[in-house]
């Protein structure tokens, strides 16, 4: 089945959607019969005592905890009105935080039997005077969190560790199962000056995750967004982490990680003939 497992909604600050239903009809004009929305969950109320960097990155980061009811009736609605045409999922893109597990785990007891998808990702890392975004700005990442930690290796490495640590993290039942686009790290690495290659050490970190991502049975968003970012132009995550991921019989789940009408199927078509 020709499945989006990663796609946004109207309730994302930060996106271009005009109403999902559009996307929807979109999705079933391109040939899509499973499609699932993951608009970004809340935010941790106490976020902004440990954010940094400019405010509006965490003020259009996720969807306010306020919509989160009125989210689920629309999307619901949405879901019964095309079921003879599209197989729909509804979730969240949830984001780890290591100081806030315990708000997390509670978000999902509440939230999580409302769903029947997931993704989990990491979008911020520790940073110059607190949390940094990841993929906000190449200047937030090269200054709020490569030149504070000294070099975008260090970078890379404590992204990865935090993956590792989103993967082995207790959420409760409702934690999602699948890890959002693994490479964000590298989104910029087109604009570094200094090398942005994996050496040994964050190999085998990787190498590590996939071991883990297989034995708890997980699976990996096939992130099909990097391809329009000017700074990278390749897959979330890279064709080499894919063939390793493959090694390992790890599923992996297109996600056009669509935030506009403009994005439905985008990079189908490639991550098909890589496939």
């Amino acid at each position: 089945m020709k499945r989006d497992g990663h796609t946004h909604t109207e309730y994302c600050p930060h996106g271009n959607v005009p109403d999902t239903e559009l996307l929807i009809q979109q999705a079933i004009k391109k040939g899509f019969k499973e499609y699932s929305i993951t608009e970004h969950a809340p935010l941790p109320k106490k976020i902004y005592s440990v954010a940094a960097g400019e405010k509006v990155i965490w003020d259009t980061a996720s969807m306010a905890l306020n919509d989160v009811e009125h989210y689920f009736k629309t999307m619901n609605k949405l879901k019964k009105k095309y079921a003879s045409d599209l197989l729909i999922h509804i979730g969240f893109e949830l984001d780890y935080f290591s100081a806030f597990e315990d708000w997390t785990t509670d978000f999902l007891n509440e939230y999580g039997p409302l769903t029947d998808d997931g993704i989990l990702s990491v979008h911020f890392l520790p940073g110059k005077d607190g949390l940094r975004g990841i993929d906000y700005s190449y200047e937030e990442y090269k200054e709020g969190i490569v030149e504070e930690l000294g070099s975008f290796e260090k970078a890379q490495t404590l992204y990865y560790q935090t993956i590792l640590q989103s993967l082995q993290a207790d959420l409760g039942p409702w934690k999602p199962t699948r890890l959002g686009h693994i490479s964000l790290c590298q989104k910029f690495e087109r604009f570094f000056d200094e090398p942005t290659t994996y050496p040994d050490d964050n190999k085998i970190l990787i190498h590590e995750l996939l071991e883990q991502v297989q034995s708890r049975k997980y699976s990996l968003d096939l992130n099909a967004a990097g391809y329009i970012k000017e700074g990278y132009q390749q897959s979330y995550p890279q064709v080499w982490i894919l063939e390793k991921a493959k090694d390992f019989a790890i599923p992996l789940v297109y996600g056009s990680d669509t935030h506009g009408l403009e994005n439905i199927g985008q990079g189908y078509e490639k991550v098909q003939q890589w496939l």
